[in-house]
């Protein structure tokens, strides 16, 4: 992979996550000095996981059908900027819904659009997924250190005109993105439903999407779990922190070990290390010390969990099927999975308590550990060579 190519794409996961790690800690507590309950934020912020269900099949039928990916990278993200605009108007539950929504169908379908361009990239070079991706984890680092302070010194209204400076630049950096020559698959004969109905790859969805509702959890209300115990927005935003560290870590870690152990084993590992991550969360919440080790845990729960993912869902989904597969992925797991988990949160939360949410929530990756263990049969153990080192 160029130089030019390799640096073109680590800036926009570095941007794209930049936006997240400033959306995702933050967002809940700005609807929260909305006056919104913990119920309405659950409706609100599931959105972007309820858009994730249909729009990137959506976006990712057209990225194949056309060959065309950056284009339709480019249309989201600019789409996603004109509606994030609205939202400095809209201060009602009704018209903030209406906004997040038309928001969501778009923001929610520029990164598996840039996932799928990415691999097309990575199946045509020597390039390495991982010292790309690490860049998008840098970027949430950064957005979320930063702006824990900056609300804290200038208050939350400052997070809509860091968003919006965000998005202006992520709809900028669309045009370096070069785009992908297309390597043939084995299973481009195959119909879309040939691949989906196979066993394996309904105990992996079913497995991800297990995992993804326990965050799903995470992502809504860890902020407003954490502020309602004393917490001030820059320890929430170091936290947060904390977690994507340790992610980065497992992500420079992950060409030796995926060479040493098997794509099944890494998955089960990082299912078992969310039971108790999640558990530490509900039971610890006032010990900064066990906190920050259930934050560590992150390298597992979402680092070594969504790398190995990636490389199970591209042995099943490839070619031209490539970006509906990364479409169905993130459909099915971080769109059904984080919906349950936005919304069942929202209500746990508000009438059985932040402790009681989060020890609910583990008992997700705990079901997905059954699944994948008895489900998911591979006819590649291993990760291809050089796809993560």
């Amino acid at each position: 992979m160029s130089h030019s190519l390799h640096a073109n794409l680590s800036r926009f996961y570095f941007i794209y996550y930049f936006f997240v790690g400033a959306f995702v800690p933050y967002w809940g507590l700005y609807l929260q000095s909305e006056q919104f309950s913990a119920a309405d934020i659950g409706i609100l912020m599931s959105l972007f996981q309820i858009s994730r269900i249909f729009a990137p099949n959506f976006w990712g039928w057209l990225a194949d059908h056309t060959g065309k990916r950056v284009a339709w990278i480019r249309l989201t993200a600019f789409l996603g900027l004109c509606g994030f605009v609205a939202v400095f108007w809209a201060h009602s539950f009704f018209w903030l819904f209406f906004v997040m929504a038309s928001l969501s169908l778009f923001t929610s379908s520029t990164l598996p659009l840039s996932e799928s361009l990415t691999l097309a990239h990575l199946a045509t070079t020597n390039g390495h997924y991982s010292r790309i991706r690490m860049w998008g984890s840098l970027g949430f680092i950064v957005a979320a250190v930063i702006l824990g302070f900056l609300i804290d010194a200038y208050g939350i209204k400052s997070l809509l005109w860091f968003l919006l400076g965000v998005q202006i630049l992520l709809f900028s950096l669309t045009f370096k993105l070069p785009e992908a020559i297309i390597a043939p698959h084995a299973h481009d004969t195959f119909s879309i439903w040939q691949i989906i109905k196979q066993p394996a790859v309904i105990a992996l969805l079913i497995g991800c999407s297990l995992m993804v509702t326990a965050h799903g959890v995470l992502y809504n209300f860890y902020s407003i779990y954490l502020a309602e115990h004393g917490y001030s927005k820059g320890m929430i935003g170091l936290l947060w922190s904390v977690g994507v560290i340790f992610e980065i870590v497992i992500f420079m870690m992950m060409p030796k070990l995926m060479q040493r152990f098997s794509l099944k084993s890494i998955l089960l590992t990082s299912l078992v290390l969310a039971v108790i991550r999640f558990s530490m969360i509900g039971v610890a919440v006032d010990n900064l010390v066990l906190l920050i080790i259930a934050q560590s845990l992150h390298a597992a729960t979402f680092g070594s969990f969504h790398a190995a993912s990636v490389e199970v869902i591209t042995q099943f989904f490839n070619g031209r099927h490539q970006a509906k597969g990364q479409a169905i992925y993130n459909s099915v797991a971080y769109g059904v999975g984080g919906t349950i988990g936005g919304l069942a949160g929202g209500y746990a939360l508000q009438f059985l308590g932040g402790e009681n949410t989060f020890l609910l929530a583990a008992m997700f990756p705990l079901a997905g550990f059954i699944v994948i263990a008895l489900g998911l049969k591979l006819a590649k153990t291993h990760a291809r060579a050089g796809m993560f080192g």
